[in-house]
């Protein structure tokens, strides 16, 4: 009898470490572009200082509309299940372009009280590219410069190990300095060597062993897309832990690309569109439905946009924000993660169910996927 009684409880905890290892296990099968997350639109942004608010409130109360939200540090985001930021970045290869903005000037034109000094440090006069929406007047980011954002990342996420991947876009922001009426700085273009340099600036804050790059997933295939339609986006056992960076920007892809076919060698994957070799991320920002999940279906990582310039927000219409959902779309930006709602009455906000920090794609998800394996 107590060899009997020895022999059941053996089983008993045989069984028990299967069963506790079952999310693990469906981890290791569930793919990168298998789940589903919910991100932050422009992520950095803080909004406007005092005088500034009230100035551009009273002048051009269209604009500052659009322009009416905030987020919290970036830390604090992810700590409430953000898995997806957004960072615009101007190149400033020597340093000072955008140390001297219009705003303040702006301010004391309209007889307003100065507002702090928004570079108190000295930061703004360092080379480097700077996080920012519009300059000379959004300028206020709750991190600067670029690689200053991207510390914080990296210390959140040792701080957090074996963590939901974290899915960076980098939008490039260029252009004349012409907006309507006002003449601002002229950004700095990108060219092949500010990309090199873009590069170098994310590799000097994370090591080739905490990034998900194009080579990861090509793989042996001869293209990135090739890959990608063969489903050889890593397991997310795999790439916990780990940051994905996307390309915002569309027409800066073939500068990125040059010299680095299906994207070599390169950190980011490129916003692209089906066909093209480095087709591995697309933005479908305003849907449609249907087209995200045909995309979903075929491998392709997308990312969408549940809402814009807070319009869906003021009224709280939700149409937009539970197709995109339903869609597939991978990566869910918003202005109003749910612990950032809208202030407006309805509150509108985006959130996964039961609020999870992941979920199984609606669209492809395996058999393999379960909630439990996506905390």
């Amino acid at each position: 009898m107590p060899s009997q009684r020895i022999a059941l409880l053996s089983f008993a905890f045989f069984l028990a470490l299967i069963v506790s290892s079952a999310p693990a296990q469906q981890s290791d099968q569930t793919r990168l572009n298998q789940i589903q997350v919910i991100g932050t639109h422009n992520s950095y942004h803080a909004g406007f200082q005092p005088s500034a608010e009230a100035l551009w409130q009273a002048k051009y109360p269209r604009i500052y509309q659009g322009l009416d939200y905030r987020h919290a540090p970036l830390q604090q985001q992810l700590d409430n299940g953000v898995r997806q930021i957004e960072l615009d970045i101007y190149a400033d290869s020597q340093g000072g372009r955008y140390a001297h903005p219009l705003g303040p000037k702006m301010v004391a034109e309209a007889h307003l009280p100065p507002d702090p000094d928004f570079d108190a440090s000295g930061i703004m006069n360092k080379p480097g590219f700077k996080v920012m929406h519009v300059q000379d007047i959004d300028y206020i980011s709750t991190c600067q410069p670029f690689t200053a954002c991207l510390k914080e990342v990296r210390h959140w996420s040792h701080a957090h190990p074996g963590h939901i991947p974290v899915f960076i876009l980098v939008e490039t922001k260029q252009g004349t300095g012409s907006r309507g009426e006002l003449q601002l700085t002229e950004p700095e273009h990108f060219t092949s060597s500010t990309f090199d340099a873009l590069d170098a600036e994310i590799r000097s804050v994370f090591p080739s062993d905490e990034l998900i790059t194009p080579d990861d997933v090509r793989g042996h295939y001869d293209t990135l897309e090739q890959a990608v339609l063969a489903g050889n986006w890593p397991t997310l056992a795999s790439a916990r832990g780990k940051v994905v960076f996307l390309m915002d920007q569309r027409p800066v892809g073939p500068v990125y690309l040059a010299g680095h076919n299906s994207l070599r060698g390169r950190v980011l994957f490129t916003n692209a569109e089906p066909g093209e070799p480095d087709a591995a991320f697309i933005e479908r920002n305003d849907g449609p439905e249907e087209d995200i999940t045909a995309l979903v279906r075929k491998g392709y990582l997308i990312r969408t946009r549940t809402d814009a310039d807070t319009k869906e927000a003021r009224v709280n219409l939700t149409s937009r924000r539970d197709a995109m959902i339903e869609s597939g779309a991978q990566i869910l930006s918003t202005d109003y993660p749910a612990s950032e709602p809208a202030r407006w009455p309805g509150h509108f906000a985006v959130s996964l169910p039961e609020n999870a920090i992941a979920r199984c794609n609606p669209v492809n998800s395996s058999r393999a996927c379960s909630s439990e394996s996506l905390k």
